[in-house]
């Protein structure tokens, strides 16, 4: 019985001392570089052994290596790399490693609307009035006078291209209640049948003190106004439905 432990425990030996042989662990010379440039303080962990060391300011590390393990590569500002280590990174002088900036998404970019206007930029003078296109196709027909104007207004271009600035107004009015709103708003809220959502968008718009309201950008009075205009609304749809 102990003859055969004491054998056991020679193969057991035997096989550790096999496995061990060919395992080259190198003080490895590496340095880091991003965009061609070396990058200073990045963390270098060993992943394997949990040895760890800094990039110093030339991108420079030096760190304990041997084949199959696996190094991570960190920092603030760059992209995480894992890397392998194979028998030919050990062959080199120096390990060079390339890594790459962080990808920065902008969940949501918010632009001061007063604060880049023609005016700022000097492109018109402060005070002037800032047409609409369909304004300055209409101040264009009414302001060459002469017989310029005499036939514009024979013609009835004028009246139409004073109904033309009526329907510009609205379907900006439209646009930015499409902004303000959302269809569940109309639905769950306002209880507005889908069907009906967008004539009570006209019914809106139609309401000057809402209108007004809109072009001021007060969200506390538009809020205040639709809930009312909705009520008015639905009634106006159950006298139809009758």
């Amino acid at each position: 019985m102990k003859i055969k432990i004491t054998l056991q425990l020679m193969f057991l030996f035997l096989m550790h001392a096999a496995l061990g042989q060919g395992v080259i662990i190198k003080e490895m010379k590496g340095r880091i570089f991003a965009d061609s440039v070396a990058v200073d303080k990045v963390n270098i962990v060993n992943f394997t052994t949990q040895k760890a060391t800094v990039s110093d300011a030339q991108g420079n590390f030096i760190l304990s290596l041997k084949t199959g393990d696996i190094i991570v590569f960190s920092a603030v500002n760059l992209e995480t790399l894992r890397r392998k280590v194979t028998d030919q990174d050990l062959l080199q002088e120096i390990l060079q490693v390339v890594m790459h900036p962080k990808s920065i998404i902008l969940k949501e970019v918010l632009i001061n609307e007063s604060a880049i206007t023609a005016e700022s930029l000097g492109i018109i003078p402060y005070g002037q009035k800032k047409y609409t296109a369909a304004e300055r196709k209409l101040y264009t027909a009414t302001s060459g006078g002469g017989i310029d104007g005499l036939l514009n207004s024979v013609s009835g271009r004028k009246a139409m291209l004073k109904k033309e600035i009526i329907v510009e107004k609205k379907v900006q009015l439209l646009a930015r209640m499409d902004v303000l709103y959302e269809e569940q708003y109309y639905l769950e809220t306002l209880k507005i049948p889908l069907d009906y959502i967008k004539g009570f968008q006209y019914y809106c718009i139609d309401d000057a003190d809402f209108a007004n309201a809109l072009i001021a950008k007060n969200k506390t009075l538009t809020l205040f106004l639709v809930v009312k205009l909705a009520e008015n609304y639905k009634q106006i749809i159950a006298v139809e439905n009758k």
